[in-house]
């Protein structure tokens, strides 16, 4: 492989690590905890695409090289995302007396429950989405990059998922009570902000947002009941990157977070070109190692910029 075509590669999985992220850290900023459930929002969301899909998979013509039946699907996944997120707020969460690390680990114990139950109704396998695959963009093939139209569908929906998410917070009375709600809940209740509405409306949101991730990782991988859980990591490797809190820091920790996650193969190979690792000495890294070397990341940001790129000091 190119390396073009790892940074195409990582530009897609990106898209899917900033939805992801982005989730997670708009329902910390408000509600104040790290939601370990939040992979398992992600693999709600895929299953119900890929249940829904059965069954309108073939409506309508093709856009991207995927049917309209699977952007139906995707819209239905992220709202059963959003209504699991909003109920389980409802009945398990809000009742608790307890602050944010007994919420964490409340989070914790219904991220198994979301994962049990879809394993019940599904089983333990893999699944994929009828959806024939494609052949690479020939026009692409000569740069070294085999990229298909489904690749070039995650990227741009997840474009539009973002500006309409930023249009959202810079440009309507939701957004202003959202990020006033974010800055100093106390403040924005005394000033006559509905401060449980916004909460909400928070988990509709980034529960929605994960719900979308979720459905483009099972098109871009497969899907299965583990498969939020073992992208986790990542993601919240991006969020603390970013700045645990922020939105637009939680874009740009997505983006760095997943393209690194996708370069971890040629690692090396740059290290020989610019001549700081010896070509004699041989690191085999490879993919395997993403996860790990995420993880690496976020412990140094940890140590050295607790506040990321743009947010407040993770805890």
């Amino acid at each position: 492989m190119s390396v073009l075509e790892y940074l195409a590669n990582g530009l897609v999985f990106s898209s899917i690590i900033v939805l992801s992220s982005i989730g997670l850290s708009l329902v910390y900023s408000i509600a104040n905890f790290a939601n370990f459930a939040h992979g398992d929002t992600m693999t709600v969301g895929a299953y119900t695409a890929l249940v829904t899909f059965g069954f309108v998979g073939t409506l309508g013509a093709e856009v991207l090289g995927l049917p309209l039946g699977f952007f139906l699907a995707l819209v239905v996944g992220v709202a059963v995302a959003a209504v699991v997120a909003v109920l389980t707020h409802k009945i398990v969460y809000e009742p608790l007396d307890v602050g944010s690390i007994g919420l964490l680990i409340t989070s914790i114990g219904v991220a198994f429950v979301y994962r049990a139950v879809i394993q019940l109704g599904f089983g333990t396998g893999f699944v994929e989405f009828q959806i024939p695959l494609l052949r690479p963009i020939e026009a692409l093939i000569p740069f070294g990059i085999r990229m298909t139209l489904h690749d070039v569908a995650i990227v741009a929906s997840a474009a539009v998922l973002v500006a309409g998410l930023h249009a959202l917070l810079q440009y309507t009375d939701l957004g202003r009570k959202m990020r006033a709600t974010a800055d100093n809940p106390s403040l924005a209740r005394v000033s006559g902000i509905r401060t449980d509405r916004i909460e909400i409306w928070t988990w509709v949101i980034g529960a929605g947002l994960a719900g979308a991730g979720g459905v483009f990782l099972g098109l871009y991988n497969n899907i299965s009941p583990r498969m939020g859980f073992n992208i986790l990591l990542v993601v919240f490797a991006a969020v603390i990157l970013g700045g645990i809190g922020s939105v637009y820091g939680a874009m740009a920790g997505g983006f760095l977070i997943g393209m690194i996650n996708q370069l971890t193969p040629i690692l090396p190979r740059l290290g020989q070109e610019i001549s700081f690792v010896p070509e004699s000495f041989g690191i085999p890294i490879g993919i395997e190692y993403a996860n790990a070397i995420a993880f690496l990341i976020m412990v140094a940001v940890l140590l050295v910029r607790p506040s990321g790129i743009a947010g407040e000091e993770a805890t």
